[in-house]
């Protein structure tokens, strides 16, 4: 093969029509990351964009939004125990996992304001 492929640019989660302030207030606001500037041509589209580590995490306005309920992207995340406590205190229903414990891999599941499934995990070597 001629091609090689090297990791993931962004992800795209769907929102409903008119979602950005509420995106702003979990995935800005809540989580502390940074929204980035659309691009001018794709601003009349909606939507919101952020930067979560080395990646990106733009919310994309669905005219037929329905939650992607079991399909999610999965963060990895430094001091895991922490974020949960956090959330939890920001009254945001943790969905605890340990289906990979085996493997030394903590977890947990969110939904973020639309419903979309958010998997949280840490790594213990």
């Amino acid at each position: 093969m001629t091609f090689n492929f090297v990791g993931i640019d962004h992800i795209q989660l769907a929102a409903p029509k008119g979602c950005e302030q509420e995106a702003r207030s979990f995935f800005s606001d809540l989580l502390g990351w940074t929204e980035i500037p659309k691009p001018e041509n794709l601003q009349k589209r909606g939507g919101v964009w952020f930067q979560c580590g080395t990646h990106q995490v733009h919310i994309g306005v669905q005219e037929d939004f329905v939650p992607a309920t079991k399909a999610h992207p999965a963060f990895q995340v430094q001091h895991l125990a922490a974020l949960r406590q956090y959330l939890i205190q920001n009254n945001v229903t943790v969905i605890d996992d340990d289906a990979r414990a085996e493997e030394n891999i903590n977890r947990f599941y969110v939904n973020d304001p639309f419903g979309n499934r958010l998997e949280f995990m840490e790594m213990h070597l």
